[in-house]
């Protein structure tokens, strides 16, 4: 199961144990129960201090890990590989008594959640996004004997994800109901559950000083300003939704100069630990609500509290634009969906669309070909956008078909979910109608800078920041960097130098303002 590299890379890991766990397998005679045998057989066999049992759970195959002699509370239903695989092995490492490197504040309120929570969590095992809702629940049940959480392969357990009507993932559920879709981080998940912990949260922001710079989010750009602000060793801090912005939605990454290949994942979470380093005060699971220019620039969050500074970089950043057509809210993760590797192995055998030919259109096509019976690609324009060498890669693949000059103008359903696309040929003007299961939205970004539409921030008609050549925008002391400017060719490597250009030029507006 594992190659000698990976085992290499595991046993160095596993010496982090320092108390006996358990591994309970329960398996039948299946290929894949066969399977997770080998692979726990493989993981015991590094480590004096684990132990492979006989397990008997609801779902077969499965694992379960818990300190020797304890009652598993964190199990995994499928075989963890793929981007779970860092999932098992934290699993195994707090389970043994490895310590979690979250701050220990929220790891006590981890152990303060009174109740019986039973958590599961529906998974693929491409999705990049998983990961982080797995890995934060099997840590709240590592932490707190109330609660217990089961990791559950979609793609092996397909009866219960059709019975559940699951086609977006990650998908948990509480005690049996549904509740959440789609990524979460560990505060998110403990807020919900830890009744009074939002009205804390305002009393501590409130009582927040004044920064010197504070960073309006947490993709590259504003690690990248955090980073240089902070090493000029003025007071700075950082406000963000979740950290990573949209590399946390990159599957592979080949363009990064100096690393041949990474994850997007992996990315942000080097970029987070990076900031940290620099002391910076990160203020995660904040939205921004308005911005204003006082004697400080003051922020206002959407819980109400204000936060005040005497410089700011906004790098927001952008998410996927939206089709807004009828039927397209209504059946969003329920067969509309903006990621083909989270959610392609939900729809293999049958037949879906997939909107927009630009690169990552044709790339989401390519990828979907390999899983799902056919693809459909419908392009606005009267020619593909993506570049030539992913067309003809396309073009050669049997299973995929493109329609261009084509409108999409309804996303169809019964109900439940997706069974139809309703487009226009735009040279015919003939209306016309695609039976599938699943449409696969890729036409671009928006930038996210709602907030500052009643604010002097001057921005052009894409809703984009305009800024000069130092990331000033039109408000003395307010910069901007990243995805949600002008800057032109929205790629990781620029919103990084985007975002050192305007900490810098920042930091020059603060000296100058000090002698002035």
């Amino acid at each position: 199961m594992l190659d000698a590299n990976l085992k290499k890379q595991l046993d160095t890991y596993l010496e982090n144990i320092v108390k006996p766990i358990e591994i309970r397998v329960s398996s039948d005679n299946s290929e894949k129960s066969k399977e997770l045998e080998t692979l726990v057989d493989e993981i015991s066999g590094l480590s004096s201090k684990i132990t492979a049992k006989q397990g008997q759970a609801k779902r077969t195959p499965s694992m379960a890990i818990a300190p020797a002699g304890e009652e598993p509370r964190v199990s995994f239903a499928g075989i963890p590989l793929g981007h779970e695989f860092t999932s098992l092995v934290l699993a195994l490492l707090q389970a043994g008594g490895h310590p979690s490197k979250v701050n220990a504040e929220l790891l006590e309120q981890v152990r303060n959640l009174k109740g019986e929570f039973h958590f599961e969590t529906y998974i693929s095992l491409s999705c990049q996004n998983c990961p982080d809702v797995v890995q934060a629940l099997n840590l709240m049940a590592t932490l707190n004997p109330n609660i217990t959480h089961e990791m559950i392969d979609g793609g092996l357990f397909q009866e219960e994800v059709e019975k559940l009507n699951v086609m977006a993932v990650p998908a948990v559920y509480l005690n049996g109901e549904h509740f959440g879709q789609g990524r979460m981080s560990l505060e998110e998940i403990v807020g919900k559950l830890d009744v009074g912990s939002a009205e804390r949260k305002i009393e501590e922001l409130s009582e927040k000083d004044p920064y010197d710079l504070l960073v309006v989010g947490g993709g590259p750009a504003g690690a990248a300003a955090a980073i240089y602000a902070a090493r000029k060793g003025i007071r700075t801090g950082l406000v963000a939704d979740r950290f990573g912005g949209q590399v946390m939605d990159t599957v592979g990454i080949e363009n990064f100069i100096s690393v041949p290949y990474t994850e997007g994942p992996k990315l942000a979470a080097s970029l987070e630990q990076h900031v940290k380093e620099y002391g910076v005060d990160i203020i995660s699971e904040q939205r921004v609500a308005n911005l204003q220019r006082n004697d400080l620039v003051d922020i206002e969050l959407q819980n109400g509290v204000t936060l005040s500074s005497r410089s700011v970089v906004l790098a927001t950043g952008a998410r996927w634009r939206e089709l807004g057509v009828p039927g397209e809210a209504e059946y969003r993760t329920k067969g509309v969906a903006y990621c083909p590797h989270c959610d392609g192995p939900f729809f293999k055998g049958k037949r879906v669309a997939v909107i927009g030919g630009g690169n990552s259109g044709i790339e989401a096509a390519i990828d979907l070909a390999g899983i799902v019976e056919h693809v459909t690609v419908l392009e606005f324009a009267d020619k593909l956008r993506a570049d030539e060498v992913l067309v003809r890669k396309a073009q050669l693949m049997n299973n995929i078909d493109i329609i261009v000059n084509a409108q999409t103008t309804e996303v169809l359903g019964d109900g439940n979910k997706v069974n139809g696309l309703a487009y226009t040929d735009r040279e015919s003007h003939e209306s016309k109608r695609l039976e599938l299961a699943g449409v696969f939205v890729q036409i671009g970004l928006v930038p996210n800078t709602e907030f500052l539409k009643e604010t002097d921030v001057e921005m052009n008609r894409m809703g984009e920041i305009v800024i000069d050549e130092r990331g000033a925008t039109s408000v003395p002391g307010v910069y901007a960097a990243g995805d949600a400017t002008t800057v032109p060719y929205k790629q990781i490597v620029i919103s990084m130098g985007a975002g050192a250009t305007a900490a810098l030029g920042a930091f020059d507006y603060l000296i100058r303002s000090s002698v002035e």
